[in-house]
């Protein structure tokens, strides 16, 4: 029986991460904030001791510092350690669902407790799926700050004759729009400030060959700070108190995409989206204002 499969022992052994924990502790610098600001081509003042971090910019901090021995065939560190070493070989960040408590300030010592909260699996079209979600809790001198859920998922390489989702289309109304041209620039910008040896943002050679899709990606939790960029271009005096995603189709570099948005009649929220070229819905949001 090959080593990737989830047999009941294995499944068993996966679930027994359920509950571990790692508490990271980092300092919020200025740099990544000026850095993340020109990538996404913000006219922002230089961040300096005292400025708030945006909302999904701690996203910059407590990055993963595995040593380059560490490093698997993907680019992530090798399976094992605090996630658990699910062994199916594509890994993508699925979505999430936030809540702000507090700001958090360029200056701050801040500190992150994470959680394996479950570890699930499914048969999916493909074969099989295991869906790991992470709870984390971001705290300041203050107390808590930002509560954060975070899901996983791995799944099978791609095989020929595997069964397409169809697509579903994006609203047809989208009051706030802004056009965006994935490069492979952008996506190396964005990786390098993240920390991010994921290979299927960079190696083309890679991302086509080995794990089969048509292009480079574009991070997931880039199109959600891009969209939640958006709200803050479109509401720049509104203050956000939660904001959740769901990844539903890949977006790739070989055409620009679209985030949008649609903000209720009483401003107190917004529905934010990413469709690509042909109109396909690729991520869906809602955005919380205080």
């Amino acid at each position: 029986m090959p080593d990737s499969a989830l047999t009941p022992e294995r499944l068993a052994e996966l679930r027994a991460w359920e509950g571990r924990s790692e508490t990271l502790h980092d300092d919020v610098t200025a740099a990544p904030v000026r850095n993340l600001a020109a990538t996404l081509d913000r006219d922002d003042p230089l961040p300096q001791a005292g400025t708030a971090l945006p909302p999904l910019w701690h996203w910059l901090y407590f990055l993963p510092g595995h040593r380059q021995s560490e490093i698997g065939p993907d680019g992530h560190a090798r399976r094992g350690g605090f996630l658990p070493p699910v062994p199916l070989p594509r890994r993508m960040w699925a979505g999430g669902r936030l809540t702000w408590h507090a700001p958090l300030y360029v200056g701050e010592r801040i500190e992150r407790t994470s959680t394996i909260a479950t570890v699930t699996h499914k048969s999916g079209r493909s074969g099989d799926l295991v869906f790991v979600l992470v709870r984390h809790e971001v705290r300041n001198a203050q107390g808590l700050a930002l509560t954060e859920e975070h899901d996983i998922v791995y799944r099978p390489l791609a095989q020929p004759g595997d069964p397409v989702p169809p697509p579903q289309a994006a609203p047809a109304q989208a009051p706030w729009s802004r056009e965006i041209a994935p490069d492979p620039v952008l996506l190396f910008r964005y990786s390098a400030l993240t920390f991010n040896g994921h290979r299927i943002h960079y190696d083309r050679s890679y991302v086509t060959e080995v794990e089969g899709y048509p292009g480079l990606i574009v991070h997931g939790p880039l199109i959600a700070t891009l969209l939640v960029d958006l709200a803050r271009r479109q509401r720049p005096d509104a203050t956000l108190r939660s904001f959740s995603f769901r990844a539903v189709r890949p977006t790739f570099d070989l055409h620009p995409f679209r985030v949008c948005g649609q903000p209720s009649d009483d401003g107190k929220s917004a529905q934010l989206w990413a469709q690509d070229h042909e109109g396909w819905l690729t991520m869906q949001a809602q955005a919380q204002f205080a």
